[in-house]
């Protein structure tokens, strides 16, 4: 086995000429966010606060421009949810932290998709304090 492939031709074409993977403007391509920064994603939202502070203390996650910026704004959401139930949640029976749950799974599952997710106040209040 080598490591060549076959062009369309039926040519064998070396990695190295088949472009991509080149840090310096070889022709390479950007696949986005990897499946494990997706899934860490999808998992702040869906368990926020808790998540995204154990994402805040893993060195290796907590700088991917992904994870980060979902982060942020799954903690915001959670720290807001927490409030909320708090405050008004035992008066509706716990209403509004069932339906806050529900809107972070579907914003998690838009992060898993690689979408980015805008939070209406909380989006430009993470973007401004330079959080993502």
């Amino acid at each position: 086995m080598t490591d060549d492939f076959e062009n369309t031709n039926g040519d064998e074409v070396p990695i190295d000429d088949m472009g991509g993977g080149d840090s310096f403007g070889g022709g390479g391509f950007d696949s986005g966010p990897s499946d494990d920064d997706k899934l860490w994603a999808l998992l702040a939202y869906v368990f926020t606060p808790l998540v995204p502070v154990i994402i805040l203390l893993m060195a290796d996650k907590k700088d991917r421009p992904f994870i980060k910026a979902h982060n942020m704004q799954a903690l915001v959401w959670g720290v807001l949810n927490v409030i909320i139930s708090v405050l008004i949640g035992w008066l509706l029976c716990g209403l509004p932290s069932i339906v806050m749950w529900l809107v972070g799974i579907y914003w998690g599952w838009q992060a898993y998709q690689g979408q980015e997710v805008t939070i209406p106040v909380i989006t430009d209040f993470v973007k401004g304090q330079g959080w993502a």
